[in-house]
């Protein structure tokens, strides 16, 4: 019986590379949302030095988006941000320079809440600031 030669590969074997390679795309791909994710310190409120004057206008926000405003004993109910913008103008037609405070459910996206901000500082609505729960 013959021996048969042995023929020697000189190929280098890529595919448990490719493996590899592979799973480590498969880590960074579901590590990556999880390191982007940080946690936001917000900061706390004292009481102001500053007294004011005049009562603010309060923008309440509830949990289903209903915008409603408030000023003193009278209440308003608003379909969108254009009849609040509307409805602010006319008031600070009457009081100049009057804040106007944002008060929104917890449980909204803080999206609507910038939409409501941003609509009042694009009326040209100076004073305009949130409402927050002391400590």
């Amino acid at each position: 019986m013959a021996r048969r030669a042995r023929r020697i590969k000189n190929e280098i074997n890529v595919v448990p590379y490719i493996d590899v390679m592979l799973v480590l795309l498969v880590i960074f791909m579901v590590a990556t949302p999880m390191m982007q994710q940080g946690v936001v310190n917000l900061p706390t409120v004292g009481k102001s030095d500053q007294e004011v004057n005049v009562a603010p206008l309060r923008v309440e926000i509830d949990a289903a988006g209903a915008i409603k405003l408030h000023d003193k004993e009278e209440s308003s109910d608003l379909a969108d941000l254009k009849a609040l913008v509307a409805s602010v103008q006319a008031k600070q037609a009457i009081t100049p320079n009057r804040p106007v405070v944002i008060a929104a459910d917890k449980s909204i996206r803080y999206e609507q809440v910038m939409n409501a901000m941003d609509a009042l500082k694009q009326a040209n609505i100076a004073r305009v600031g949130l409402l927050v729960q002391p400590k």
